[in-house]
């Protein structure tokens, strides 16, 4: 991948790692320099940023000690989205991961073009969050 492209994704994962960008800025930000998705997987502390050609750069990420629940708790899930999507006084990325994988998420993918994210538990169960509606 162009050394470019991947000091974006960096930046962009950097940017939410220190709340220096929200989702949306971030999302703009990918899908301008030509992005379709990514994928955070918990388990292996990695990002993953695709482009549509199947190019594609994994990048670490923060290594989070707490524990993936067994089950994936759709209300805990959804309520840690919630925070993020209202920017919850105190909202921060970092424990938006914790809050999530204490609720049983292994992982998730961002799909641009599909404008949503699929929250995925440990025994690969599912949960389809769409983007919210803009004005």
């Amino acid at each position: 991948m162009d050394a470019h492209l991947s000091q974006i994704a960096e930046s962009c994962l950097r940017a939410a790692e220190s709340d220096g960008m929200n989702f949306p800025e971030i999302v703009e930000r990918l899908m301008e320099a030509g992005f379709e998705s990514y994928a955070i997987d918990f388990r292996r502390a990695t990002a993953t940023y695709y482009l549509p050609d199947g190019e594609s750069v994994v990048l670490p990420t923060h290594r989070h000690h707490a524990p993936i629940a067994a089950t994936l708790n759709v209300a805990a899930l959804q309520a840690a989205i919630r925070e993020a999507q209202q920017s919850a006084p105190n909202y921060a990325y970092l424990g938006f991961c914790e809050k999530v994988m204490a609720g049983g998420c292994a992982g998730y993918v961002v799909s641009f073009p599909g404008r949503r994210a699929v929250y995925f538990g440990r025994a690969a169960e599912t949960h389809v969050e769409h983007f919210p509606r803009q004005g």
